[in-house]
């Protein structure tokens, strides 16, 4: 099984601000050692949760405390009511029958 390294995060945001929270959310350039990104949003558009895959975990590391991270944390800080993030390392299961 081939290892990923994976940060999560879920944010719950202000009603009715999803459109300038996505706006803010987006890096303005792509994070050295960042494979993948996906973002979830729940139904009613207050609560996001972004799955990034990375090279390494030092690679995540070295963007969370890049003053781009600290660029775009402060650009979503006015939309974000609470906040909640971890660090994963696992792989992918295989689903029987496929």
């Amino acid at each position: 099984m081939e290892d990923y390294f994976v940060w999560v995060t879920t944010r719950r945001i202000k009603p009715g601000t999803l459109e300038e929270f996505e706006r803010a959310w987006r890096p303005g350039s792509t994070p050295n050692g960042l494979r993948r990104a996906y973002a979830y949003w729940s139904e009613d558009g207050q609560e996001i949760t972004g799955v990034s895959f990375w090279d390494s975990r030092e690679a995540c590391d070295s963007w969370r405390t890049s003053d781009g991270e600290q660029q775009r944390r402060d650009a979503m800080a006015p939309y974000v009511v609470d906040e909640h993030e971890g660090f994963y390392r696992g792989g992918e299961l295989t689903v029987p029958g496929q």
